[in-house]
């Protein structure tokens, strides 16, 4: 490589561009956020979240029959193969539900006859099959973590309701059903976050839709990436009552440990989908009595702004609505990859549709011309 062609070293690579893609952009200077053209305010005030997947993986919004076609597919291939039932249940239980998803996301790619062929229909079809059992996957493998029965999935029910149900062994509430769906489209995609520029690469050496997605759930297990809503609401239950908010916030700031849930490597004036969900966290609040935790969470981030300037992003609010539908922490971050695997699925196909390598150069900092000797004069 020519000295002019190198380009400085950024750590985290941040502000580098890694790819070229359609799919969403994160419009920082006007804290919008845009699905294949459209704002993720009116997507998410208007739409289902099997709306919003048909757009993120076919580029367009559905008219009534392909929206219906397509119901109808996710519908057909919500249920998990007994194979994946019989895998999660060797698990060990009480283990970590982000390991049991890559162990079954793994389980459905050796069942695939057609896990190899990266060709553009085949990796659609596998993106619909996925976007379709992630959410059975996510909440019957917490229940058999758990030491339960699965659940079947009802077809007659919603993706976000359904979920739900199968979490719970019973139909949601309403008011519920409604804010999964929000928060389903709200983790749906965003452009080259860690664990969608992990399935990037993965893809970029031609290995398979279910291998690229299995890495990106490991980076998403991470609690700077996915696990921060589970640490945010740790936080929450922490403080306990909106008294102790502020006192706790600057005691954290003063040992200069980090709150998660707060600001965003592209968001700087705040994240657009905190500022969409915070008002379903009211809702929810007033509707299940826990008006303390909004209240807490109001005080942390007026006392996050004024002393780092820091706004919350959607983990901070997507914490609080999940916790008060009364579903366990550990699934928090599993909910993530239920959501996004609409996004990751989207950019593998992008990615294999017109492919090249992904191999960046490192500036090595290390010794030179060190001196060899042989095993026996070595110190």
């Amino acid at each position: 490589m020519a000295e002019k062609d190198i380009i400085p070293y950024r750590p985290g690579l941040e502000g580098v561009t890694a790819g070229i893609s359609k799919i969403s952009d994160v419009i920082a200077a006007e804290n919008r956020l845009i699905y294949r053209g459209y704002d993720v305010r009116d997507l998410a005030a208007n739409c289902s979240f099997e709306e919003v997947a048909y757009l993120i993986l076919l580029g367009k919004l559905p008219n009534r029959r392909e929206l219906s076609e397509f119901e109808s597919q996710l519908k057909a291939h919500r249920e998990l193969p007994a194979e994946v039932y019989a895998t999660l249940k060797a698990l060990p239980k009480g283990g970590n539900l982000m390991a049991a998803l890559q162990v079954g996301v793994a389980t459905l790619g050796m069942l695939d006859p057609k896990a190899d062929d990266n060709s553009h229909d085949a990796n659609l079809n596998k993106a619909i099959r996925l976007t379709a059992c992630m959410p059975t996957l996510v909440a019957n493998a917490y229940r058999i973590l758990q030491g339960q029965e699965p659940v079947a999935p009802r077809n007659e029910l919603g993706h976000a309701e359904n979920f739900l149900y199968v979490l719970f062994g019973r139909e949601p509430e309403p008011l519920h059903a409604r804010v999964m769906n929000l928060t389903f489209i709200l983790y749906a995609e965003h452009g080259y976050n860690a664990s969608t520029f992990t399935a990037h690469v993965i893809a970029s050496t031609l290995a398979d839709m279910y291998s690229a997605v299995v890495g990106a759930i490991g980076a998403l297990r991470g609690p700077l990436h996915g696990g921060a809503n589970e640490a945010a609401m740790e936080a929450i239950l922490e403080i306990g009552s909106p008294e102790r908010a502020e006192s706790w916030v600057m005691e954290k700031l003063a040992q200069k440990a980090r709150i998660m849930g707060f600001g965003h490597r592209e968001y700087k004036t705040g994240d657009i989908r905190a500022v969409i969900l915070k008002d379903w966290v009211r809702q929810l609040a007033e509707q299940t009595g826990r008006t303390d935790l909004y209240e807490i969470q109001n005080i942390m981030e007026r006392v996050m702004l004024r002393e780092k300037n820091l706004h919350p992003n959607v983990d901070f609010p997507a914490a609080t609505v999940y916790y008060m539908m009364g579903i366990p922490i550990p699934l928090y971050t599993p909910i993530f990859a239920a959501a996004r695997i609409v996004g990751w699925t989207a950019h593998v196909i992008e990615q294999h549709d017109d492919n090249r390598l992904i191999r960046p150069r490192s500036d090595y900092a290390g010794p030179r011309d060190l001196v060899f000797k042989p095993i026996d004069e070595r110190e």
